[in-house]
């Protein structure tokens, strides 16, 4: 029982005084202010997966090793650690800066994919904002611009066509809150551009289906004044739905908003 109580003292201790020992080494090579003994502990550091001390270690040398060999390394491997320790937005900006800086760089094209990268993953939920959404598209599209053979180009189509999704989803997010929130007027200005920007949308049948009911919704809620409009407007809408949906699930109930619109509007314009 002793044995085994000591046996574990030992181990505990062993364990501390290695520990202790790195982090001494670490400390010691930080506050070195040598250049040469940083870069080499750093590389150490990165290639055995300590991204963290390697990142601490590779920032304090990156002015001392601009315009030398090793510069071009340096601030790659200096992006990888943002990138590693999934701190994307760093990782983004780092991977791009490298790809400015070293333009011939046989790692500029792995470059400008990481930076796009690291946006892709920085992408919400469709409910949140959508910058990191549109930075990422834009920069793939530069990489497939610029690489068009790249082995990668399928993969990052992939990618893209998964955020256009997204932001389609967030525009009919967007226009389905105005609709159930009772702003027709933006709920209609919000599908029609749903439609614009996405003319081969999934949920076409439906978004149309929408439109055609917000109009109505709007020309009951008017003052009278507006409403033979608006309830043209509906019949417009409707028609335009008809043409291209004529067997859908809603054309019952839209069929109502057509008949009932067209008797508003032939009451208000005989009055």
């Amino acid at each position: 029982m002793l044995k085994s109580v000591f046996f574990k003292v030992i181990l505990v201790l062993t364990v501390f005084f290695l520990i202790s020992s790195c982090r001494g080494e670490f400390e010691r090579v930080r506050l070195s202010g040598d250049p040469q003994r940083i870069y080499e502990a750093a590389n150490r550091y990165y290639d055995e997966g300590e991204y963290t001390r390697a990142k601490t270690l590779y920032e304090l040398i990156l002015n001392s090793y601009r315009g030398r060999a090793e510069a071009e390394q340096l601030f790659f491997r200096f992006a990888y650690t943002h990138y590693y320790l999934r701190q994307y937005i760093l990782a983004s900006f780092y991977f791009d800066n490298f790809a400015n800086t070293f333009p011939n760089s046989p790692n500029r094209q792995e470059a400008d994919f990481m930076a796009a990268y690291s946006n892709y993953l920085l992408s919400p939920s469709f409910r949140l904002d959508q910058e990191y959404t549109v930075k990422a598209i834009d920069a793939f599209q530069r990489y497939v611009n610029r690489y068009p053979t790249s082995e990668r180009v399928a993969e990052i189509n992939d990618f893209m066509d998964e955020l256009r999704r997204k932001l389609e989803r967030k525009a009919f997010y967007q226009a389905d809150l105005y609709f159930r929130m009772g702003a027709y007027q933006s709920a209609i200005a919000s599908f029609e551009h749903l439609l614009q920007d996405y003319p081969e949308t999934q949920d076409i049948e439906r978004v149309r289906y929408l439109i055609v009911k917000s109009n109505f919704r709007l020309a009951e809620n008017s003052i009278l004044a507006r409403q033979a409009e608006r309830y043209g407007n509906t019949m417009t809408a409707y028609r335009r739905f008809e043409r291209r949906h004529g067997n859908s699930q809603y054309i019952n109930e839209l069929r109502e908003y057509y008949a009932i619109s067209e008797q508003k509007v032939n009451e208000l314009t005989n009055e």
